[in-house]
């Protein structure tokens, strides 16, 4: 494949990708959507950010960790609690990382 070749692939498929999720916001407005379906779809964004977060937390190396020794699961509580206590994403992605970092240089 030639080097233009490649570049006109990856544009397109940028475009592609713009433009179905383009016609999902545009056609959103025009769709009468059932409340209870309204409803549901607020919880998406908190459904899929827990199904990347959790495997990564309790399965670190592909094997169930629920022990003491697991440090993302530790940092992971913490940010569970501090995004519990204070409602802020930055501070919550903050203090977890921060305490994964130093768990991680301690032991």
């Amino acid at each position: 494949m030639s080097e233009t070749a490649l570049w006109l692939t990856i544009l397109g498929a940028g475009f592609g990708t713009w433009l179905l999720r383009l016609s999902f916001i545009e056609t959103w407005q025009w769709l009468s959507v059932p409340p209870l379906l309204d409803r549901a779809l607020r919880y998406v964004p908190a459904a899929v950010m827990a199904a990347l977060v959790v495997p990564a937390l309790v399965r670190p190396e592909s094997v169930v960790d629920l022990s003491p020794d697991n440090l993302r699961l530790l940092a992971g509580i913490v940010a569970a609690l501090v995004a519990w206590l204070t409602r802020n994403v930055l501070l919550t992605l903050a203090v977890g990382m921060g305490v994964l970092w130093a768990l991680q240089g301690l032991g």
